[in-house]
């Protein structure tokens, strides 16, 4: 397993702005213009100049949308109902849903945003464990809104649900913190590395064994992310992983 870093970007949410690898060799590159970066323009890197250094020429997409937005499994991907906002240019969302299926040639779910969350982002939900089930945030702790959306999208899928530990940290310092989102971890060949918080309420020991049971065939280990995370993202959101 080999990693690197990619010396020329200068923002750690590289699960963002960086292409989504369809097979080795063959990438995507979405545009990266989110609305909560509006006011942010500094922030809004081009990922297009990151391509030579890492001698990769992706698709070029106007698409607005976020790697950390889309969850991908062999033959389907899911994200959520932000892209819709993101690009207001189709009026029409099923020929949005039909270009971004041509794209990553897979068949795309579409799930409901989380209203509070700033990104709207996938990654911070749910992920997939095998093509049948998902692993994601505790529906008994979500809105009744997401959680009656989510069951009929479940049901019209074919999808199982597992539910995850998450809880919800509050700091004044850091309002927008990314602290007790555990699905949000880092997932390379047969390594799973979720995040830890060890903080007053955690549930770091029970996501522990959860993680052993539903993966019995991975090595789990954890991390204390909690410098990255109190900044509103996480292992995934601050890893690019890919094939080669």
């Amino acid at each position: 397993m080999k990693f690197d870093f990619i010396g020329e970007a200068w923002d750690i949410w590289c699960r963002d702005y960086m292409p989504v690898q369809l097979e080795v060799g063959r990438f995507v590159q979405f545009r990266y213009e989110p609305s909560y970066l509006e006011d942010y323009p500094d922030l809004r890197i081009n990922a297009i100049q990151l391509h030579k250094p890492l001698n990769i020429a992706p698709q070029i997409s106007s698409i607005n949308l976020d790697g950390g937005n889309i969850i991908s499994w062999s033959d389907k991907a899911i994200v959520s109902s932000r892209v819709f906002d993101e690009n207001p240019q189709y009026s029409n969302s099923n020929k949005l849903i039909s270009e971004i299926e041509k794209l990553l040639e897979v068949e795309v779910i579409i799930i409901p945003q989380i209203d509070s969350d700033m990104t709207g982002h996938v990654d911070g939900m749910l992920r997939f464990v095998d093509g049948n089930t998902l692993v994601g945030n505790d529906r008994s702790l979500e809105l009744g809104y997401w959680r009656r959306k989510m069951k009929k999208i479940l049901r019209e899928n074919g999808l199982n649900y597992i539910d995850f530990p998450f809880f919800e940290y509050e700091d004044k310092r850091y309002a927008d913190n990314a602290i007790g989102c555990y699905v949000n971890y880092l997932e390379v060949d047969d390594l799973i590395v979720f995040p830890i918080f060890e903080t007053v309420n955690n549930k770091d020991n029970e996501t522990f064994d959860l993680l052993r049971e539903i993966f019995p065939d991975r090595i789990i280990e954890s991390l204390n992310f909690n410098d990255v995370g109190y900044l509103g993202g996480l292992l995934n959101c601050a890893s690019w992983t890919i094939k080669v």
